[in-house]
């Protein structure tokens, strides 16, 4: 069985690399070479600069189906069958696999535009899944990959710089650990460039009639979820924690002509990107999680976004930044005090700044909303101030109490503790889908 990931076939300004592996997967296949389990849509590291949009790598598998199939596209014309295993190693075919896929690539990838790179890489065996979590929380060198690659005999091609071999490897190491779904429509090609024809009264339909689909639309900003907003060839997107609700949520979705259509097992919604660390372990481009408090008031800054003083559980402090797009965010954290305690996630560019992308109320310090007089406990009545300074005065037995008998009113606070989200629309393809990471 031999292993294929690709990268960086696609630019800023079109194209897209899902697009290209269906023609890899076509080729290969009038080739003589079986799909063996679903491809693969690995987003990897969210927050490096030179990424293009969602910064996805592909991978799949080929060899000589063995067991059951089933159809996971349609491309051509033609259904897309998938085998769930694989049969005993035959003819090394690796080199005419690479020249294959590599001629399908050429083809379809925006070569030449600025930026794009493409890579490409065939194995017989996985590389060690470290290359996917290095890929998905920290900026590689792609000279250590292609070290490793070439260490353990695999064969790569590149157009241009090598940074897409990161982003292929990484896809083909994937562990594939609690995987979500999204079956893809493309459109046809004299379409590209028009206006989407999508129904999006037929996609919350979709949504309503199956709990596993997640991320079709938001209802706040009444914006559909499942279609992109750049020139590329895809049509529409539906993500499921299921394969079969992914598959049947498409067919049930009213829109132009189809050209094609594929099924990928992805990582989208499980939040690999985050690691548990402490602040001063934060550097570029990273992502984490950390537990901690809130150290000094929330500060509103211009355009509704939150600066909020945080430290971690051992005191270092992290300016953190709630972003007003994300909606939630900024309007829990205006409402934060200091000594609340939190457990929050998010991650940072160049500079030092940690941009929150959720958080969790753990616990929440007293608020005092103001003084209540004392309550006298031979008339139960409620004590009357006798003025600025001069204390309290019970109005039935004339019972008299100091100032300082005052007790503090307790405010409930406007957000409890729970886990909070940015709005579906401003979340990342990898953001947790669940109450917390």
């Amino acid at each position: 069985m031999l292993w294929l990931g690709i990268d960086d076939t696609d630019s800023p300004r079109g194209g897209c690399t899902t697009h290209v592996l269906t023609e890899v997967i076509r080729a290969a296949g009038d080739a003589g070479f079986d799909l063996i389990g679903e491809p693969r849509l690995v987003r990897l590291n969210p927050n490096v600069p030179w990424k293009t949009r969602g910064n996805a790598a592909l991978s799949a598998r080929f060899g000589r189906g063995r067991g059951p199939r089933r159809a996971v596209g349609r491309v051509a014309g033609r259904p897309v069958w998938a085998f769930s295993g694989a049969r005993s190693r035959g003819p090394d075919r690796g080199p005419e696999l690479l020249d294959v896929a590599w001629a399908a690539v050429r083809a379809s990838a925006s070569v030449g535009a600025a930026g794009t790179d493409p890579a490409l890489v065939v194995t017989d065996h996985r590389p060690a899944a470290h290359w996917y979590w290095r890929a998905v929380r920290d900026v590689v060198d792609p000279a250590d990959v292609r070290s490793a690659l070439r260490r353990g005999g695999a064969l790569v091609r590149t157009l241009g710089s090598d940074r897409g071999i990161v982003g292929a490897t990484a896809a083909v190491a994937w562990p594939a650990g609690h995987p979500t779904w999204e079956a893809i429509a493309y459109r046809r090609p004299s379409r590209i460039g028009r206006r989407r024809a999508v129904d999006a009264r037929s996609v919350r339909r979709a949504q309503a009639a199956d709990p596993r689909l997640f991320l079709c639309e938001d209802v706040r900003t009444r914006r559909l979820l499942v279609t992109p907003h750049t020139d590329c060839p895809i049509l529409f997107g539906m993500r499921a924690t299921s394969p079969l609700a992914a598959t049947r949520a498409l067919r049930s979705v009213r829109s132009e002509p189809v050209d094609r259509w594929m099924l990928f097992r992805t990582n989208q919604g499980t939040g690999d990107h985050l690691a548990v660390l402490g602040a001063d372990a934060i550097g570029p481009y990273r992502s984490a999680v950390l537990f901690g408090t809130v150290r000094g008031p929330p500060r509103v800054l211009a355009g509704g976004h939150v600066e909020l003083p945080f430290a971690d559980r051992n005191g270092v402090p992290l300016d953190c930044l709630a972003f007003e797009p994300t909606k939630t965010l900024p309007a829990v954290a205006r409402t934060l005090a200091p000594g609340d305690r939190l457990r929050i996630w998010g991650s940072r560019a160049a500079d030092p700044v940690f941009r929150l992308e959720g958080m969790q109320l753990v616990r929440l310090s007293p608020r005092a909303a103001g003084l209540d007089p004392p309550r006298c406990a031979t008339c139960d009545r409620r004590a009357r101030s006798r003025g600025r300074g001069r204390g309290f005065r019970c109005p039935s037995c004339r019972r008299r109490w100091p100032p300082e008998a005052a007790r503090p009113r307790w405010a409930r606070p406007e957000f409890g503790p729970g886990t909070f989200h940015p709005t579906p629309s401003a979340r990342r393809h990898l953001a947790p889908r669940g109450p917390e990471p």
